[in-house]
């Protein structure tokens, strides 16, 4: 059987603040606008990762969803979310169960992010 390849992912999330959610993405992350579909907003993550934003009535942010930015750079993101303006959730720290170090904000949304750099020589960084 041959197997269909996926040539890149989006991950759609509601806001009532398209605007002010996407000035968080594109000034605090530095993510680029890719598609401005009016009422849905895509943000390129990274090559073949998306993130959209597409305006609704109703949103469920809550803690049962985590958008993680894998970087090495963990504490001057943290640093240039502070002057920012971002509340940081948890300071950037080290996590030896899942071998990571990272740290917690919220967009304007409510949506749970994190920053945080894999130190297990498993995790393949994309590759593969």
């Amino acid at each position: 059987m041959m197997q269909t390849k996926i040539d890149s992912q989006i991950v759609f999330l509601g806001t009532r603040k398209l605007g002010e959610t996407g000035e968080f993405y594109e000034r605090n992350l530095g993510l680029r606008l890719a598609v401005d579909q009016g009422m849905c907003r895509i943000y390129e993550v990274t090559r073949g990762a998306f993130l959209g934003f597409c305006a609704r009535d109703r949103v469920s942010a809550g803690n049962d969803v985590i958008i993680s930015f894998v970087t090495d750079d963990v504490d001057g993101l943290c640093e240039r979310l502070k002057l920012s303006g971002v509340k940081i959730e948890q300071e950037p720290a080290y996590h030896s169960e899942f071998k990571i170090y990272h740290c917690f904000f919220r967009d304007p949304n409510g949506y749970r992010l994190e920053a945080q750099r894999f130190d297990d020589p498993v995790w393949m960084h994309g590759k593969g």
